[in-house]
Parts: C-alpha cells; structure tokens; sequence
C-alpha cells in the first residue's frame, strides 16, 4: 500500500528504482515530493537532482546522469516524467529510445542513485518485456482512487504528520462534508491540525466550523433535503450557492450527475452489485457510492426517472434561453416538493 512506502520513504530507507503509476496525480506528486525531501538535503539539490521528460529526452542520456557519481553527497535522484514506451500508445516526438540500457540498468542499479519513473497513465502494457522488468526489480507505486478505510487512514495519518490527531466522527464528516478529492482534503487537515495545535486532537465541531464545502458535497446535502422532503432547506441552499457565484447551469449539471448516480446505484445495486464493484464499475470513489447509495433508498424508479427529465429539460431551456435560469432550478426544486 503507498501509505507503507510512504512511510519507509520518511525513515530514509529508500529503495533504488521506484515506478509511480496511474491517474491519482496527487499520490504521484506527493510520492515524488517525500523522495526530495528525505533523499536530498537541500544543499545538494542543485547538484544532485534532475528531472528528465521522456517524450523529449531518450532515456539512455537520463541514465547516463544516473550511473555519474553524486556530487557533494551521498545520493542523486533523477526523476523520469512520462515513460509511454511502458504503455500500448504510440509516442507522438520522434525520440528512440535504447530500451536494452534500461535493461542493462535495472538488474545493477547504481548503488548512490534512486531512479523514478512517473506515468501519470490508467494502465501499462504488461505485455511489453520493458514493463515487465521494471515491474520485477522497482519499487511500484499505484496511484489509484483509495478505497473508503485507505482515505481514513491517510487522513489520520495526515494529521499525525502534524503532531495532531483526529476523532473518528470528525473523519466521517470531514470526507462528508470536503468529498475525497486528496488535494482538497491534504488543505482542509493542514488548516485543521494548524487550528487544533500541536499534540491536540482534531474534534468533529472544528471540521464542522472550519471545513470548506465542495460543490458536489453542498449539492449533495441539497439532494438529501430533497430525500427528507424538505425542500425550503434545500432552496436556501440553492440561494447560498447563487450568492457565491456559482453559476446556474454548473449547478445543474452537479445536481444532474447527483441523481444520475442515484439512479445506477440503484440498478447495480439490484443487479447484486456490492458497493465496492459498483464504485469500480462507474471508477468513481466508494465513499461516493457509500452516500448515493443511503439515498437510493428514498426514490422510486418512476420518482428517479421523472426528475432527471426535469434536470435534462431544465438543461436544454438554459441552453436554448427558454427561461431565466436561476428560475429554472427552483421549479424543479419546487417539483420535487410534490413528489
């Protein structure tokens, strides 16, 4: 798991080759930033550290940088940006790259440097002898949505690295309230942990106070208004969000994907999907699937049908200028009351 290469990294027991995959940029940035930060003293970054961008550079000039013996200190790492040849994709420059070296290097690292791969793609090509090999002898970070209890654990673990700690229930509301977005998240505990102050514990009423909505988690606190039939709160909300700015049609289409998501919820649900297979099957995250699925509940599927062809009405009027759109919203929210 990358929380336990994460802490490896901090105690400065640092392996030679590390491969950094997939589409979760934050894990990639703060894998490769933990790698700076332990490997080099800040002296010798000028000296000692260089990034390489593979579409532009072939790969046997960054390990020849690589195999050069560090200057002014102990280790040197080179970090390589965007390795298409590990996928099926065709590279668009004309850089060839000597494979064969990366061969060569993998089964004798030089022994002072730490060499990182990051490939910001959703899949390699396991086919390929290169991906193989590297998946073989490096150490490999997938950066992939965490489930529910592996974003828990990262907060928590967020907050120790702060000399903080955190209650349960003021996790649940953090990610109720912030979603699971980890950039989101990493500014909300920093904000947190720097309130709460060193050796204290982050409450629930300091997340409730301080955290910022996102969008999608105030939209989905107006759904559940919806659910509890309490529609006056839900167009306060609505109004909230006007006076901020937010524009109409966005909020549309938030509150759109919200019931959406509801509706297949539902139906992978029925179908004996378990919340898991379902957040792999839409590839959003569990805790998503978690509160949808707690709403699910409240409609029927002629409730859910009859309101997503109010939003994609409501939809196509704001595009077409059929009716004032702020207006347009409201009288769904008003057409939910009866439902």
């Amino acid at each position: 798991m990358v929380l336990d290469i994460w802490k490896k990294i901090s105690k400065k027991l640092v392996d030679p080759v590390y491969l950094l995959y997939g589409t979760e940029a934050f894990l990639i940035n703060e894998t490769k930033q933990l790698l700076v930060d332990n490997v080099l003293e800040e002296e010798e970054k000028d000296f000692n550290f260089s990034v390489y961008d593979l579409e532009e550079t072939p790969i046997e000039e960054a390990l020849e940088d690589a195999e050069t013996f560090p200057f002014m200190g102990e280790k040197r790492l080179v970090i390589l940006q965007n390795p298409l040849f590990l996928t099926s994709e065709k590279s668009k420059g004309k850089i060839d790259h000597q494979l064969s070296k990366l061969e060569s290097y993998l089964k004798q690292p030089a022994p002072y440097s730490i060499l990182v791969f990051s490939a910001p793609y959703e899949k390699l090509d396991e086919r390929k002898k290169i991906t193989k090999e590297l998946k073989r002898n490096a150490t490999v970070v997938e950066a992939k949505k965490l489930t529910e209890q592996e974003t828990k654990a990262w907060v928590r673990e967020r907050a120790v690295t702060h000399g903080s700690g955190i209650e349960n229930d003021a996790i649940e509301l953090l990610l109720a309230l912030a979603g699971t977005n980890l950039f989101m998240l990493t500014s909300e505990i920093d904000k947190l942990a720097l309130y709460a102050g060193e050796n204290q514990l982050i409450r629930k009423e300091m997340v409730d106070h301080l955290t910022a909505r996102s969008l999608e988690q105030t939209i989905f606190s107006l759904v559940d208004k919806v659910v509890h039939k309490n529609v006056e709160a839900a167009l306060r909300i609505y109004y909230d969000l006007l006076k901020q700015n937010e524009e109409p049609i966005k909020i549309l289409a938030v509150l759109t994907g919200q019931f959406r998501l509801i509706y297949q919820v539902k139906e992978l649900a029925r179908k004996g999907y378990g919340q898991q297979q379902i957040a792999g099957t839409l590839k959003i995250h569990p805790y998503r699937v978690k509160l949808a699925a707690g709403q699910a509940g409240a409609f029927s599927d002629e409730e859910l049908s009859r309101i997503i062809m109010l939003l994609a009405d409501a939809d196509y009027q704001m595009k077409t200028g059929g009716m004032k759109k702020e207006m347009l919203i409201e009288m769904i929210l008003f057409q939910m009351k009866g439902r």
